[in-house]
């Protein structure tokens, strides 16, 4: 008997923002694959006697896609039920859609379950609507931790720019000035921004001001991952929406 495999958004970072439906589905699991960024606080959730099996990646330690993919293969095809456990929304640049292609072409039930992403967070954590009223009617989420098999970038962050009102830039913290620094030559350095490093941990930080401002703030190594950089029309209105 075959079992079936779940790809599920943990959330951003925060125990609490994970989805009932997430959190009912990790407590049936016979099995969790899990991220390096996901809360070790949702582990507890598991069975007893689930395997906890550490698939992250960090510098200096990688584990292949390819592996993960057999790893969810063979549990399943021992009539397990899989959990693959990963942070924020496995659709938004999470490999859910790879993992639950191969799944499936092995002949294994996947299902995707969602998750808050780290952009919708790092927006509502740091009071920085990504659509407002009389300011922004459109964003673009985009990467700046592209495929290193690709020959060339695809995302020119000078068309985003120029195309919605508002810029969101998931992975960017390691080229954080060179990203700012794009986007300033498209907008101009007094356009504003917001920088939310871990965004709903305890040890989350909010930077705010012009791009200007931020780049320099990027040259002294400040923007540390994860971190989720915002910029457009709205990215000023942050201090006048929520009280701080």
């Amino acid at each position: 008997m075959r079992g079936r495999v779940y790809i599920v958004g943990a959330g951003p970072g925060d125990p609490e923002l994970i989805t009932l439906k997430a959190l009912k589905i990790l407590q049936q699991a016979d099995a969790v694959l899990y991220d390096r960024l996901v809360s070790q606080q949702l582990l507890e959730y598991a069975r007893g006697d689930a395997l906890k099996i550490y698939v992250g990646k960090s510098p200096g330690e990688e584990h292949r896609q390819n592996e993960i993919n057999r790893m969810l293969v063979e549990l399943a095809g021992k009539g397990m039920t899989v959990v693959r456990l990963k942070n924020g929304d496995p659709m938004v640049f999470g490999r859910g859609a790879e993992e639950c292609m191969y799944v499936s072409q092995h002949g294994i039930p996947c299902e995707i379950v969602p998750g808050v992403s780290s952009f919708l967070a790092a927006a509502a954590t740091s009071c920085t609507p990504l659509t407002m009223r009389g300011h922004s009617s459109s964003f673009a989420v985009v990467t700046a931790s592209e495929d290193p098999a690709k020959k060339s970038r695809q995302v020119d962050l000078s068309r985003v720019a120029q195309a919605v009102d508002v810029v969101v830039v998931l992975m960017g913290a390691r080229r954080a000035r060179e990203v700012l620094k794009e986007l300033a030559d498209t907008l101009g350095g007094d356009a504003h921004g917001v920088v939310v490093v871990s965004a709903t941990l305890p040890e989350q930080k909010i930077f705010r001001g012009t791009l200007a401002e931020l780049i320099e703030l990027a040259s002294t190594g400040a923007i540390q991952n994860p971190a989720v950089i915002i910029v457009g029309r709205t990215a000023g209105l942050g201090g006048g929406i929520c009280m701080e």
